[in-house]
């Protein structure tokens, strides 16, 4: 094990490809042959095929579910039925991108090894039958891995139809604590702090007398209380994922064809156990899942989150690997197809925030297993249907304004901070009852999401595009933006502290929320009074802070909120140095503390909330901090169920979407230079009212020299 994590961790300064010009949009979807009843074979490809070619199907992605049909038995490699299906899409003109088929693993290899299931904590192995149940650490698993990786991508390299690879599948962790990864944290620590004295300082252990004084000694994690113990061992399973991937991503790369990309598709963004942007690092090009709600949960913020926050992870165009076709879910309790437009607007939907490719999970819907009621373009009947006509309708658009579409790159003004580090602190010293963690599509989980996820929204809502930094911006990074929002910095070191002040000392403006500055980066309460480094620039400090057990109101409803001016959950007790209230409580007790600040720092702005405000609140106050921001404009009286989102077409010309997600018609006065609706062929006039048909859009790109 040791020797592959020093492979990988010296592959993620190595040098990954640019981002190839993309010719096209890419729309297509994930096809398994294999998966196929077997009454309908051999005839079946073929059929798909020609289905796929009449809607304009360009690129499909095959191959990384089933291991146990690319090596049947051990080192018995078999390739023949994925061949015929690779001709096949080649002969029609459709692309390919082939999987690693490392995250299920062949039932031969669990009765062979079963020391490669992976060990939850506290548990014994999680038994085989679900897929990524193995420990991706363990030096078997690595040469059976290696092994299939190196055999696949020397068979299909010289493939014209392969265009790229994707390694392994919506990786993370799989909760494994097998002896090797225990053994491995151990030897991280030991890099990290270099003896167990420094460790036990850190950490706090003496406290109930956990002091390690030997590394031999080091508790494993399944019972730990430390939460400097937790947050540590969260960051030790984000290095597994990031040099597993990066050690996929070399053994690919060695034997490609050097015009085939290299990528990974997340699944959801902001996982526990997943540093994306330190993944992003050995990917030619970032993929996402952004599988989302339907019918009147159709909004595109999702899309659109998950989509500023993939083409942020290396600054430029992204893929959407899987989304969703028709109907989602493990069983039949979430069934909503989309309303007729919505497919369509949900492609656009991606597009409009930089995605280059749009493919569906999956061509079509499989007949028995956990995902039967996952369905794909097709249904269990295989035939035509209301999906496939939108397809079809898709494709054969794109084929028309793709090429104007392609690497289209966006530049906003304003950034969201996320720490993943703050995310699961927060989750080990929850301030709130956190519910239900499932993945729910469409939905943040876990407190520090929710609350991210509300500031987007209210930017998104406002028509204001987003990026995302990361706790290890720069400065000269952070300069690039006007507005920079920070929820919830509950874990991070004085540096980042520092440049936040900095940011707002030379001008920026911050709007930033409860709990940030309260722990160090080992999540340990900092000894300084609250904010700590954050003092100086927010204006005020704190000793003390309550949960709230009901909703309480701002005083004289300072942001016209109406029902919805309410607060809760926490409150802390800010004692104004140079900041001034935006807002005070409205109780005879906690109104003698302000719940929102204002900071002038500088030449900057600090705002900061001292609780959990509701979310029309949060709109307002984004809003507030927008127009002080000089960041308002037309686009902010667009109707309520219009986005506007901005781009600059690779012939230097300016694009702009209009998507309506409603049901209803809704019309906008355009107020850019002169142009042409890409969709429609129309003019559009500076001033002009356009009406937008339910579920529908407009792509105005401006044409050159107009007024």
């Amino acid at each position: 094990m040791i020797k592959h994590i020093a492979l990988a961790a010296a592959l993620l300064t190595a040098p990954v490809h640019a981002q190839q010009a993309q010719p096209t949009i890419l729309y297509g979807a994930a096809y398994y042959n294999e998966y196929m009843p077997s009454d309908l074979q051999p005839g079946r490809l073929e059929k798909d095929v020609a289905l796929m070619k009449d809607a304009g199907i360009t690129v499909v992605r095959m191959g990384e579910s089933t291991w146990s049909l690319w090596e049947p038995a051990d080192g018995h490699f078999e390739y023949a039925w994925m061949d015929r299906v690779v001709d096949a899409m080649g002969k029609a003109g459709i692309k390919v991108i082939m999987g690693t088929p490392t995250y299920s693993i062949p039932t031969w290899m669990a009765k062979a090894h079963p020391e490669i299931l992976a060990r939850p904590l506290g548990g014994a192995s999680v038994g085989y039958g679900m897929r990524q149940n193995m420990d991706f650490d363990n030096p078997k698993f690595r040469f059976y891995a290696e092994r299939v990786i190196t055999n696949m991508v020397s068979h299909y390299k010289d493939n014209p139809a392969v265009i790229g690879w994707q390694i392994d599948n919506e990786t993370g962790a799989n909760g494994a604590s097998n002896p090797d990864v225990f053994a491995g944290f151990v030897d991280h620590l030991k890099k990290k702090f270099g003896t167990t004295d420094a460790l036990n300082k850190a950490w706090f252990l003496n406290y109930w007398g956990e002091d390690v004084n030997d590394w031999a000694d080091m508790p494993t994690r399944d019972n730990a209380t430390s939460t400097s113990y937790k947050l540590e061992w969260t960051r030790w399973q984000q290095i597994r994922v990031t040099n597993y991937l990066a050690w996929q991503a070399a053994l690919v790369r060695k034997h490609r064809r050097p015009d085939q990309f290299v990528t990974q598709d997340y699944g959801s963004m902001m996982k526990s156990d997943v540093n994306e942007l330190a993944v992003a690092a050995s990917l030619d090009v970032v993929a996402n899942n952004p599988y989302h709600g339907t019918q009147d949960h159709l909004d595109g913020a999702w899309q659109a989150l998950q989509g500023d926050y993939s083409r942020s992870l290396k600054h430029t165009n992204f893929l959407v690997t899987e989304t969703n076709a028709q109907t989602l879910g493990w069983d039949s309790t979430g069934q909503f197809p989309p309303y007729d437009g919505q497919m369509r607007l949900d492609v656009y939907t991606d597009v409009s925030s930089g995605a280059n490719m749009v493919e569906y999970w999956h061509w079509h819907s499989i007949h028995a297993g956990q995902e039967t009621y996952w369905k794909g373009v097709l249904s269990h009947d295989l035939e035509p249907n209301r999906a496939y006509a939108e397809v079809t309708r898709i494709a054969h658009e794109l084929k028309k304004v793709g090429p104007q579409l392609a690497d289209m790159k966006i530049k906003n003004d304003v950034a969201i901070l996320y720490s993943v580090d703050s995310a699961n602190a927060i989750s080990f010293m929850p301030y709130e009852n956190q519910g239900n963690l499932q993945w729910v599509p469409g939905k943040a989980s876990g407190s520090y999401n929710a609350l991210l996820s509300q500031f987007h929204r209210a930017l998104y809502d406002a028509n204001v595009g987003t990026d995302f930094v990361f706790p290890t911006v720069t400065a000269a990074e952070l300069s690039h933006y006007k507005l920079l929002i920070v929820p919830a910095l509950y874990s991070a070191d004085d540096a980042l502290l520092q440049k936040i002040s900095d940011f707002v000392h030379n001008g920026g403006h911050v709007l930033m929320t409860f709990k940030s500055g309260f722990t160090n980066e080992n999540s340990a309460v900092r000894w300084q009074r609250a904010p700590g480094p954050l003092r100086e620039a927010a204006g005020f400090t704190y000793q003390e802070f309550s949960n709230l057990e009901k909703p309480l109101a701002l005083k004289g409803d300072p942001f016209h909120a109406g029902s919805e001016n309410q607060v809760g959950t926490w409150a802390e007790f800010l004692q104004l140095e140079t900041a001034k209230p935006l807002a005070v409580y409205d109780h005879p007790f906690f109104g003698r503390w302000p719940a929102i600040t204002t900071n002038h720092f500088g030449t900057g702005t600090l705002v900061y909330e001292g609780t959990k405000v509701s979310d029309t609140l949060q709109s307002a106050i984004v809003l507030n901090a927008l127009k002080e921001t000089g960041l308002t404009g037309p686009d902010q009286q667009a109707p309520a169920s219009v986005r506007v989102k901005h781009g600059i077409a690779r012939d230097g010309h300016k694009l702009h979407y209009y998507l309506n997600y409603a049901s209803t018609s809704a019309t906008v006065t355009y107020p850019y230079q002169r142009g042409s609706d890409l969709l429609t062929g129309n003019t559009i006039a500076a001033k002009q009212k356009v009406t937008i048909a339910p579920w529908d859009l407009i792509i105005v790109k401006e044409d050159a020299g107009a007024n």
